[in-house]
């Protein structure tokens, strides 16, 4: 993992040093601050990518393959931000009362310098005081094979291809959580490694541990379990949160136990493959079921575009957290134009949802796995409803009718959102006006 900052104006290392030392996490102990014509840029970052960070003196990134990049550079003495056209890589930006512009990987390194913090859009840069488009918002249109044996053949191709190019190290492995997307992850990279890691988590007799086992024997991997429950959750919430920079319920609830089980990673591997993007790109959620198929694309395309303030901050953050490198192979841009080209009707036939990829890996992986239905990343886990139960019991009526409208004019949805938010409060008490934080889909935002 890797993490930069900086600042658009030359000796102001003290400044880029403290910001950096709120995002240390996201190497393992490297770091380095230089100051560029007209500008002060820093970086920290673990062994995996020491040579892509400190490019020539003049810029820095945080770029890891699989088209993830956060990058600041100087063109023509002017500072210029990019940012990935997924939001692989976070980015932040905003203004010193100085007027200096500044930048950074996480929103808590630079909300100590200035409460004017904005997120950097997906697939953006900002120039010049603007922020604009770095490319079109839509990939160019591809042709895809005509029938769905020539399109699985493809997409199973590209998919290795982009697994074989993240595995830079030996020292690797994969978050499992016994869902097609993970177990594809796992099972197309375990045989391009001698020793492969994977980590699954769950409360006891949670199926996500009883799927992710039968995946771990099928492919041959080193398999660790971490048995998690209502105690180690709610001890664990308060870091998840700081880290997340987020109170929003679903988000805060499914990261839970991926934080502790890329806590249990970080002890084994540098590097870890992720599911995310496979429900998204290929029609895996339930509700997508009754929307038509003339405007399924449409949709797929709307939730692909919102993942980096979803399950992208989820494995950024969590993977961060603990200094691990994540990669989420199904969104390469190579995988990912192909998967937005597919027809629809594809990706949902015979009412089974992502069955062209289910064909593309359908002998890789046990029937039972192949063919298990989708569910949410906490109910899987085991997760349920134990954190919403809690947030009952810890708040009353009252208290949530008076506390629930925030000063911004957001509205919280559930108690248990508010209990997140009480939490994100005690760490970031002046976080301003919350419009640099992304929610869910569907909660109310006004």
């Amino acid at each position: 993992m890797a993490g930069i900052a900086g600042i658009g104006a030359e000796n102001r290392n003290a400044d880029v040093e403290r910001a950096l030392q709120q995002i240390d996490h996201r190497g393992r102990g490297q770091r380095g601050v230089f100051t560029a014509p007209g500008a002060t840029l820093g970086a920290v970052w673990g062994a995996a990518q020491p040579d892509s960070l400190l490019l020539t003196g003049h810029a820095v990134q945080d770029r890891t393959g699989g088209g993830r990049l956060a990058s600041a550079r100087m063109e023509e003495g002017e500072l210029v931000l990019t940012r990935d056209h997924v939001g692989l890589a976070p980015l932040y930006y905003g203004r010193l009362a100085d007027g200096c512009v500044c930048f950074a990987s996480e929103f808590k390194a630079i909300c100590q310098l200035t409460g004017d913090v904005h997120e950097l859009p997906p697939g953006h840069r900002w120039e010049a005081g603007a922020v604009q488009p770095s490319g079109p918002a839509v990939p160019p249109a591809e042709d895809v094979p005509e029938t769905p044996e020539e399109i699985a053949r493809e997409l199973r191709r590209r998919l290795q291809d982009a697994v074989r190019r993240c595995l830079s190290t030996s020292n690797v492995g994969s978050w499992l959580s016994g869902g097609l997307d993970s177990s594809t992850m796992a099972a197309l990279a375990r045989p391009q490694t001698s020793v492969f890691h994977t980590f699954a988590a769950g409360l006891a007799g949670a199926p996500d541990l009883e799927f992710a086992r039968e995946v771990a024997a099928h492919i041959g991997s080193r398999h660790h379990e971490v048995l998690v429950t209502l105690a180690d959750m709610l001890r664990a919430l308060p870091e998840v949160i700081y880290h997340l920079e987020s109170f929003d319920a679903l988000l805060v609830r499914s990261s839970i136990t991926n934080y502790l089980v890329a806590q249990c990673a970080s002890e084994w591997v540098a590097e870890v493959f992720s599911g995310e993007g496979g429900d998204e790109l290929f029609a895996g959620y339930e509700y997508l079921r009754s929307i038509p198929s003339a405007k399924l694309a449409a949709e797929l395309l709307d939730i692909t575009g919102r993942l980096h303030n979803t399950a992208l901050q989820r494995v950024d953050r969590c993977a961060s957290a603990h200094g691990l490198v994540p990669h989420v192979c199904f969104l390469d841009p190579g995988v990912m134009t192909l998967a937005l080209a597919i027809p629809a009707r594809w990706k949902l036939h015979d009412d089974v949802e992502k069955w062209i990829l289910r064909q593309a890996v359908a002998d890789l992986l046990p029937d039972r796995v192949l063919w298990r239905r989708k569910a949410k990343f906490w109910e899987g886990a085991g997760v349920g409803e134990l954190l919403s139960e809690e947030a009952e019991q810890k708040i009353s009526d009252q208290d949530f009718a008076r506390q629930r409208l925030l000063p911004n004019g957001w509205q919280l949805n559930t108690k248990e959102e508010l209990m997140y938010y009480r939490a994100f409060r005690e760490h970031y008490a002046d976080a301003g006006d919350l419009s640099w934080m992304g929610r869910t889909k569907g909660a109310p935002v006004h």
